[in-house]
């Protein structure tokens, strides 16, 4: 009987039917195609047995002058900075108190604290550290209060309550001799609010967690999901909250302070001028070194204007007063009703608002810099949904995924539909995009429609023009420019990952597949077919067991179900596979579950012929 050789269109394709994707792939799970051909991505392994608290939507990569490699992470809880597998917290303080002016309170057979501190500003779950305290005369002891808390429930604007425990986390139960309140030397000191790891829509019902504040009082937004935005200033960092309305400041980190100081409001630097309070975005523009805040407040108002370009005088990062001997200043955008995000491009600054996008240029003069707007309609689905990638700019809106290379262009994509039918746009916000630059890649990862929490990817090579698709639980993504791979955040386990080091998920199996759409005889779809052998090539790397297992479907009519015909397991010293397949339409899959292997697919060849009508 004759070899027939199958040879697929490289990537996948999910625009249509799978029985219309004939001779493509229709589905895939941890694969990239390179140079047309299908093969399993890297592995990742955590790059420390630290963890970081809350959820990280925030990474950026650097190193100082002396060639210090950190990596900046904010999460919904913190702000911290990693440097050799270890996070140094250097969240802000938003308020010390002074000495007495927080008290305690404890009740008998209970670990729970009342806290009574007038106006605290605190939400639920911010983090305030004790100082000062002395015992409340009985289990609940100075070591016991003098430490870093998390709140638990706010009670008032005056109070507050926490879970007692000692320095190693264990919960300590107060008893009947914990009487006192603390004593009047205790200060509090507090970082900046604390975010939600969700977005919500609106004020009201879910906008706060069950049993916070009182009975009738409409739950507040001021905490909502928490994006933070940073740059470079030198070898310095700015950074802030990108959450609407949140005061939370710009705050500047010197990395000459040493790994333990904790980034401070740039308001509160001494000579600082009208620096912004609230922003959408922070950026350091590279060439004239302007600090630049995207939807910031105006000069004089403490209220938002989330179409409102801002920046400092050039070289400096708290001088923001426009003077007729400085460069600072500011234009507002009139398309739209917020920015949304912005990303730097070769020689120009990209801005987007919900109704379409802009471009900022560097001109000098009076002016400083000039505006135009570059098209109305496309939009970015989130604030770091945009890609700066081999002289580009790659970007996901709600509907279709676009570049600009001085003209912006849709990208034809093959899972289009796939991705856009099953994406919570509730959770858009959450999408974000990154550059994997050693395999011509960019990667944007999404919510599903059943799902608030990322877990889905969408690759794009732009090398070889082709599209992947999978399901992978990220919620922050750096191209680490200092590092040799890119590194990223996982959700459930708090772990930052090294990705493309290894061929595994963290130790463990990284299973992967590829799937071919419906195969037939013909173009009628008449025929049976009678698969006999297969003789398979693949390439194998790698120290465990080479082998990867060679599924085929096959149904009679396009609206059954796929049925398993035959599955067989080829290693690298597999030949042929002998098979009997009787089907109209067959489906080609290539699956593998072993540690330590990658695979890369070559053109299989099927001995296969024709087996009547039915």
């Amino acid at each position: 009987m004759p070899l027939a050789k199958f040879k697929f269109t490289p990537g996948v394709y999910k625009e249509g039917t799978q029985y219309t994707d004939n001779n493509a792939w229709y589905d895939s799970d941890k694969i990239r195609f390179r140079n047309g051909r299908p093969e399993k991505i890297g592995g990742w392994r955590r790059i420390s047995e630290d963890i970081f608290l809350g959820s990280c939507r925030a990474l950026h990569n650097f190193q100082d002058l002396v060639g210090t490699d950190y990596m900046a992470l904010g999460t919904n809880l913190k702000y911290y900075m990693e440097i050799g597998g270890t996070y140094n917290d250097i969240t802000p303080i938003r308020l010390t108190t002074s000495a007495g002016d927080v008290t305690f309170s404890a009740s008998n057979g209970s670990s729970t604290i009342t806290i009574t501190d007038t106006s605290h500003g605190a939400l639920q779950n911010d983090f305030v550290t004790f100082s000062g305290a002395a015992t409340l005369g009985g289990l609940i002891t100075a070591t016991v209060l003098n430490q870093e808390y998390q709140i638990d429930l706010i009670l008032t604007a005056n109070t507050y309550t926490i879970t007692a425990k000692d320095t190693s986390g264990t919960t300590v139960t107060a008893n009947s001799s914990d009487t006192g309140n603390g004593g009047g030397s205790v200060v509090g000191t507090y970082q900046v609010n604390t975010g939600l790891d969700t977005y919500v829509p609106s004020t009201g019902w879910g906008a706060s967690s069950f049993g916070s504040g009182t009975w009738g009082t409409v739950a507040s937004t001021s905490a909502n999901l928490r994006l933070w935005t940073h740059d470079n200033f030198g070898e310095d960092l700015l950074f802030a909250p990108m959450a609407d309305n949140f005061s939370g400041g710009l705050f500047y980190w010197d990395s000459s302070s040493g790994i333990s100081a904790r980034g401070v409001k740039i308001s509160t630097i001494t000579d600082a001028s009208d620096t912004p309070t609230l922003l959408t975005q922070i950026m350091v523009s590279e060439v004239d070194r302007h600090c630049i805040a995207f939807g910031a407040n105006p000069v004089g108002s403490s209220t938002q204007d989330k179409m409102l370009v801002r920046w400092s005088t050039a070289g400096s990062a708290i001088d923001w007063t426009p003077t007729s001997t400085n460069s600072a200043g500011g234009q507002r955008i009139s398309s739209g009703s917020k920015i949304v995000g912005a990303a730097k491009a070769r020689g120009e600054t990209l801005i987007w608002t919900d109704a379409g996008m802009h471009s900022m240029t560097f001109t000098g003069g009076d002016f400083v810099f000039s505006f135009r707007q570059i098209t109305e309609g496309p939009s970015l689905i989130g604030p770091k949904a945009s890609v700066n990638e081999a002289s580009r700019i790659f970007w996901m809106d709600r509907g279709n995924f676009w570049y600009y290379d001085g003209a912006h262009h849709i990208l034809d994509c093959t899972v289009l539909d796939y991705v856009f039918s099953d994406i919570n746009l509730t959770q858009s916000y959450k999408v974000f995009g990154g550059a994997n630059s050693d395999f011509s890649e960019v990667w944007w990862f999404y919510p599903s429609e059943s799902s608030d929490e990322i877990d889905r990817y969408v690759i794009y090579n732009y090398k070889e023009q082709v599209w992947s698709v999978g399901s992978l639980v990220r919620t922050a993504w750096s191209e680490a420019p200092v590092r040799n791979v890119p590194v990223a955040a996982g959700s459930t386990a708090k772990y930052l990952y090294d990705h493309e080091t290894t061929n595994n998920d963290d130790g463990s199996a990284l299973t992967a597949y590829i799937e071919s759409g419906d195969i037939d005889l013909d173009d009628i779809g008449e025929r049976y077919m009678l698969l006999s052998k297969v003789i398979p090539d693949l390439a194998f790397s790698g120290i465990g067991t080479q082998a990867v297992d060679l599924i085929i479907k096959g149904r009679d009519y396009p609206l059954d179900s796929l049925s398993t015909l035959s599955t067989s397991t080829i290693t690298n010293s597999t030949q042929q596979a002998f098979v009997r397949d009787r089907t109209r339409q067959t489906v080609i899959r290539i699956e593998s579950s072993n540690s330590d292997i990658s695979w890369r697919l070559g053109d299989m060849r099927f001995e296969i012929r024709p087996d009547g009508r039915r």
